[in-house]
């Protein structure tokens, strides 16, 4: 069981989005880099990895993208919640818990692909 924000989870996660067919097909032409950043991370502060949907592949990592398209802060909490599946990306922006910065047209444009990351996360077992 991978620490949730470490190197192993974070190799897990992308182990596990390459692997996953409803994932594999819904990134289908998909050109797209989201930046994460986790505010008020236990015994951290601040955590940041980076997610990259390119030519029918899924890479990532800890750490700042070169080249992300959007940015999405959220507290630690939050960032939980939704890693369980408590909470929805969509419920966590209407209530002010998640901020987007950047190309939020091409965010949206690409939902059918974030929409099929959920499911395919929750088979990465998590320690938080």
């Amino acid at each position: 069981m991978a620490k949730y924000l470490s190197k192993e989870w974070a190799d897990e996660v992308i182990q596990t989005l390459n692997a996953d067919d409803a994932v594999k097909g819904a990134i289908q032409g998909v050109e797209l880099c989201i930046q994460q950043v986790v505010t008020d991370v236990p015994d951290e502060g601040e955590a940041k990895y980076w997610t990259k949907f390119s030519g029918g592949e899924v890479s990532g990592g800890l750490g700042e993208a070169a080249d992300d398209d959007v940015t999405i802060s959220q507290n630690y909490e939050t960032a939980v919640a939704m890693a369980k599946g408590d909470l929805n990306a969509q419920a966590a922006f209407m209530q002010g818990k998640l901020k987007v910065t950047g190309n939020m047209g091409k965010l949206l444009q690409h939902q059918g692909a974030m929409g099929a990351l959920g499911p395919a996360l929750a088979k990465v077992k998590t320690e938080f």
